[in-house]
């Protein structure tokens, strides 16, 4: 069964750092991170290490 999981944290965008919220679908906190990452990677061409992510917390 999947669970919502709301992920806090902040990523690189030019010289600047941007706060964001999402909501994952995910089965576990470590899927969710993991999603998070390929997410804003795809979507934003940033590097895992340009990606903090400050809090998991399932919904």
């Amino acid at each position: 069964m999947m669970k919502s999981f709301i992920v806090k944290g902040k990523f690189k965008a030019g010289n600047s750092w941007e706060n964001f919220t999402k909501k994952i679908e995910s089965q576990n906190e470590k899927n969710a991170t993991d999603k998070t990452y390929s997410i804003f990677g795809s979507k934003h061409s940033v590097k895992r290490s340009q990606i903090q992510i400050e809090s998991v917390v399932e919904e």
